[in-house]
């Protein structure tokens, strides 16, 4: 996120350039996490480890590499399978005992460059049943240090239209910073126009904020979203409505929003079996 994807330094369409010349097209950056990890499958522990790496590769979420002595004796099996890594050489697999199902990697062949993942393992997020930095779970994937999110009060004038109907008038909007995305701008149900929202059965999980929720307006599908109900510390956006500016017209002092390039999302579903009762904060 912060690093390696959507509009990061390291993602495919940075918001901004290295000024140096000749930056290759491909830039992997590791650094210790510094957090402790574990991972738990049938309620087990897979691994658990206070010195984990994580890597950053450009269009990939952060992944977290351990010290293969710190996984729990007999968990993983290797399998015949291997790959080829791009720019860290072949890559060795591992399932879990008593499965069949690759979901643990490790570089065996690293160039001098990548030395030091040597020795470390990897973990398929979608192979675990959960992640846990110290006790606290991690949902999606590997929380990235680098990834911030600053919420902001502003009185600037959001009016959106559909067509020739207003769909929302304020002057008291919040204004959402996330690294890798333009400004996303959040407005109080009170001033919208709660009949012009149709809500679908389409949502999205992001690791930070939660699941959102989509509605349509119209005939523009999934042109609003909101975080009902999100993670504890992105209660400011509770329950507020956000607006996609390239399917309503966002104006902003005047000024109509375009959507900038890639600000996508992913649906949610990344954790097995993730459903909002999951996390406590989000069953309310």
């Amino acid at each position: 996120m912060g690093l390696s994807w959507q509009q990061g330094p390291l993602g495919r369409n940075p918001n901004g350039r290295f000024l140096v010349p000749g930056m290759p097209q491909r830039v992997l950056y590791a650094e210790p996490l510094r957090r402790r990890l574990r991972a738990e499958v049938g309620g087990r522990t897979v691994v658990r480890s206070d010195d984990a790496v994580l890597l950053f590769e450009p269009g990939r979420y952060p992944v977290a590499y351990f010290p293969a002595e710190d996984f729990a004796e007999g968990v993983l099996d290797p399998v015949a399978h291997r790959t080829q890594h791009p720019d860290l050489g072949e890559t060795a697999w591992f399932a879990l005992a008593g499965d069949t199902r690759r979901a643990a990697w490790q570089h065996v062949d690293l160039p001098a460059y990548g030395k030091v993942l040597e020795g470390l393992i990897a973990l398929a997020w979608r192979a675990m049943d959960a992640f846990y930095e110290e006790d606290e779970r991690i949902l999606g994937h590997a929380a990235d240090p680098y990834h911030r999110i600053d919420i902001r009060r502003t009185s600037r004038h959001l009016v959106v239209r559909a067509g020739d109907r207003v769909i929302a008038d304020t002057t008291r909007p919040l204004v959402l910073y996330e690294s890798g995305f333009a400004p996303r701008w959040y407005v109080l149900r009170e001033d919208v126009d709660a009949d012009a929202l149709a809500l679908v059965e389409h949502q999205t999980f992001c690791p930070y904020k939660g699941i959102a929720v989509y509605y349509d307006i119209g005939e523009a599908r999934g042109a609003a979203w909101s975080y009902r109900a999100p993670l504890e510390e992105m209660s400011r956006i509770a329950d507020l409505i956000s607006f996609e500016p390239d399917r309503v017209e966002v104006r902003l002092d005047g000024e109509r929003l375009e959507l900038e390039p890639g600000q996508t999302v992913v649906s949610h579903g990344i954790d097995r079996d993730f459903t909002p009762r999951s996390i406590p904060d989000m069953a309310r």
